[in-house]
C-alpha cells in the first residue's frame, strides 16, 4: 500500500543531518591549554562560561571541557551558589 499524503510529509519533513565534509574536530579544554591545576570557585566571571541562562551546569559536550576539569567545574559552580557568587536559576521566565 503506498503512503498516504500525511505520511509522505512526516518523512521528507524529518532533521537533516550537517553532511560530514571533513573530519570532526574535538574541543579542547580550556583548562587543559592554560594549566590550571584548581578552578576556583570565587572565580565568578569564568564559572559564568560553564552555566547556561537558565542557571544549568553545562554538558562537556557543549564545554568542551574534559571530564577532570568538568567535574572541578561542576564543584566550583555548586559552592559559588552557595556562597551567593552565582545564581541557582535565571531571574526572568
Amino acid at each position: 500500500m503506498p503512503p498516504r499524503g500525511g505520511e509522505r510529509e512526516r518523512q521528507q519533513s524529518g532533521r537533516k543531518r550537517p553532511s560530514s565534509t571533513g573530519p570532526i574536530r574535538k574541543k579542547s579544554c580550556y583548562f587543559c591549554k592554560e594549566k590550571v591545576e584548581e578552578i576556583d570557585y570565587k572565580n565568578a566571571n569564568q564559572l559564568r562560561r560553564y552555566v547556561s541562562e537558565k542557571g544549568k551546569i553545562r554538558s562537556r559536550r557543549i564545554t568542551g571541557a574534559c571530564r577532570r576539569h568538568q567535574r572541578q567545574v561542576a564543584v566550583a559552580v555548586k559552592r559559588a551558589r552557595e556562597m551567593a557568587l552565582l545564581p541557582y536559576v535565571s531571574d526572568s521566565r
